[in-house]
C-alpha cells in the first residue's frame, strides 16, 4: 500500500474523531439554542429601540410574564405527571373574581379574599384530579369540562358584568366595596420602586417548585408517573394521590395568579384570562428546549413565559401590528419543539 494512500483505519479513526465532535456541537445547540436566541432577540431589540434596556421596561416585562410564568409552572406539573391541565386560566379567572366579590361584595379583608382563593384552587384541584384517577375521565377532557364549568360559574354571582366599586348586582343592591391598599400592594408594589412584588412571588415559587420537582422524592415519582404509571403503580407508588397532587399543586397555583391579576387591575374583570391558558401552555412546552431538557422542568417554563413576553414586548416597542402577535407565538413555538425534538434529538447514522 502506498504512503500516501490512507487506510481503512485511519478512516474509521477520523470517523470516530468527528463523530463526537458532531454530536458535542448538536448538544452545545441543543442546551444554549433558546438563550442564545433570546440574548439575540434583547440584542436586536436594544438595537433597534435603546429603551427597550431600560430598567423600569424589563422589569415590567417580568411583571408582565409573572402571572403565566405561575400558570406555566402548574401546567408543568401536571405534564410531568403525565397530564395536562388545561383549566388553569379558568382557575385564575375565576379566583380574581372570586376575590373580589370577597373584598367589593362581602367587605371581607385582604386575607379573606387570598384565602378565598386559595379555596378555590385546591377545590378545583381535587375535582380535577378526582375526574381523572375515580372516573377515569382522560385528563384533557376534564379538565377543559372544568374550564367550561368555572368560566361559567364565575359569570353568575354578577350577571355577567365586571366586579367594581359601584356595580350593580342581579339583585338590585349596589357593591359598595373597596380594594384595600393590603391587597392592591401584591400586584402593584415595587420594592426599592424597582422591583414589582409579582416578579419575588415568582421568584420564589420558581425556587420552590424547582426544588421540589428536582431534588426531592415526590418530584422523582411525579416524573416515574409521568414516564411510565403501570411501573410506578408496581413498584409501589400510590400513583392516583401524586395525581391528584399535582392538579391540586397546579390550580392552587393558578389561583395565586388570579390574586395577582385582580391585585394588579383593581376589579373584577370577566375578560381576564381569556389568553392566559394558551399562554402558559406555550410557556410549559418552550421549556422543553431549555438546556436540553426534552421534558417538562419548571426553570425551563420560565424561561419559556421571559421568551414570549420579551418578544411580545419588543415588537409593541417596535410598532408591530397586534394581530401578528398570535403568529409569532405560534412559529416561535413551533420552531423551538421542532429544534428540540428534530435538530437537537437527531442521532448520529455515521458508523
Amino acid at each position: 500500500m502506498k504512503s500516501g494512500t490512507p487506510s481503512i483505519a485511519q478512516d474509521v479513526s477520523s470517523g470516530h474523531r468527528s463523530r463526537p465532535a458532531s454530536r458535542r456541537l448538536r448538544e452545545h445547540l441543543e442546551r444554549t439554542g433558546i438563550v442564545v436566541v433570546l440574548a439575540v432577540l434583547v440584542a436586536v431589540f436594544a438595537i433597534r429601540e435603546p429603551a427597550f434596556l431600560n430598567v423600569d421596561n424589563l422589569f415590567s416585562i417580568l411583571q408582565a410574564v409573572s402571572i403565566v410564568a405561575l400558570l406555566g409552572i402548574g401546567v408543568t406539573i401536571t405534564l410531568a405527571a403525565g397530564g395536562f391541565d388545561l383549566s388553569v386560566g379558568s382557575v385564575a379567572a375565576s379566583a380574581q373574581m372570586a376575590a373580589s366579590y370577597v373584598l367589593i361584595v362581602w367587605h371581607g379583608s385582604a386575607l379573606a379574599a387570598v384565602a378565598a382563593c386559595v379555596a378555590l384552587g385546591v377545590a378545583a384541584g381535587l375535582f380535577n384530579g378526582l375526574l381523572i384517577t375515580r372516573l377515569r375521565v382522560p385528563d384533557q377532557l376534564a379538565t377543559l369540562g372544568t374550564l367550561f364549568l368555572l368560566a361559567g360559574l364565575q359569570l353568575i354571582p354578577t350577571g355577567g358584568r365586571s366586579l367594581a366599586t359601584g356595580t350593580v348586582m342581579p339583585d338590585g343592591t349596589e357593591a359598595s366595596g373597596i380594594f384595600p391598599d393590603a391587597f392592591l400592594a401584591l400586584g402593584r408594589l415595587r420594592l426599592f420602586d424597582i422591583v414589582p412584588l409579582p416578579v419575588l412571588i415568582l421568584a420564589v415559587l420558581t425556587v420552590l417548585a424547582w426544588i421540589v420537582m428536582e431534588t426531592t422524592r415526590w418530584g422523582r415519582v411525579i416524573y416515574a408517573i409521568g414516564g411510565n404509571e403501570t411501573a410506578a403503580r408496581l413498584a409501589g407508588a400510590p400513583t392516583s394521590r401524586y395525581r391528584i397532587a399535582a392538579y391540586v399543586a397546579s390550580a392552587t397555583i393558578a389561583s395565586l395568579g388570579g390574586v395577582l391579576i385582580a391585585a394588579r387591575v383593581g376589579r373584577g374583570d370577566v375578560s381576564a384570562g381569556h389568553s392566559l391558558l394558551l399562554d402558559a401552555v406555550a410557556a410549559s412546552l418552550v421549556g422543553y428546549a431549555v438546556w436540553g431538557a426534552k421534558r417538562p422542568n419548571v426553570f425551563g417554563t420560565v424561561v419559556g413565559a421571559v421568551f414570549v413576553g420579551v418578544l411580545l414586548n419588543g415588537l409593541t416597542m417596535l410598532n408591530a401590528p397586534y394581530y401578528m402577535q398570535d403568529f409569532i407565538k405560534g412559529v416561535l413555538l413551533v420552531l423551538a419543539l421542532a429544534f428540540t425534538f428534530s435538530v437537537g434529538g437527531r442521532p448520529d447514522s455515521r458508523v
